[in-house]
């Protein structure tokens, strides 16, 4: 489903990357996308924060209801996968073309969606949650074979330059 949606985004969003000559240019614009991707995040800290505050626990270290810990683990293992997914974005951005830069804020989108749906799956059951979590992991999975093929295949000369 990810490549689908990945490509339909690519060919009928009508939108283009600026143009970005430099390794430095690339890599801010892959900064300012990634900005969009903690909103997903920052909403789970809110969320977890405020289901905390009006949980009916006395002892604030105390065991917390299902309710908050959903949210705490959401956020939790977002911010783990927004950090795997960040870097592998700022790599993914030094070996794109440049008609390709169009992909770095669609795969940003479809971090903050699929997270979204993650969170939404795992409160209503655990047993949905694999659906939201492979939409975020799998992306990120790619990203990675792709930076590694790149760096050791394509441009084995320019590996750390």
């Amino acid at each position: 489903l990810c490549p689908c949606l990945i490509y339909g985004a690519y060919v009928f969003l009508p939108f283009d990357a600026p143009l970005l000559p430099t390794v430095s240019a690339r890599l801010v614009y892959t900064l300012r996308c990634a900005a969009f991707a903690t909103f997903p995040i920052v909403l789970g800290m809110i969320v977890s924060g405020i289901s905390h505050l009006c949980s009916s626990t006395l002892e604030p270290f105390g065991e917390l209801h299902q309710e908050v810990e959903i949210h705490r683990t959401y956020v939790s293992q977002s911010v783990h996968l927004f950090i795997l997914y960040f870097f592998n974005m700022a790599v993914l951005a030094t070996y794109l073309p440049q008609e390709l830069l169009k992909l770095i804020p669609l795969l940003t989108g479809l971090f903050a969606v699929s997270r979204l749906i993650f969170w939404m799956s795992y409160a209503i059951s655990h047993s949905f949650r694999a659906f939201g979590f492979s939409m975020t992991f799998l992306p990120l999975l790619a990203m990675l074979l792709w930076n590694l093929y790149s760096m050791f295949v394509l441009e084995p000369e320019n590996l750390l330059a």
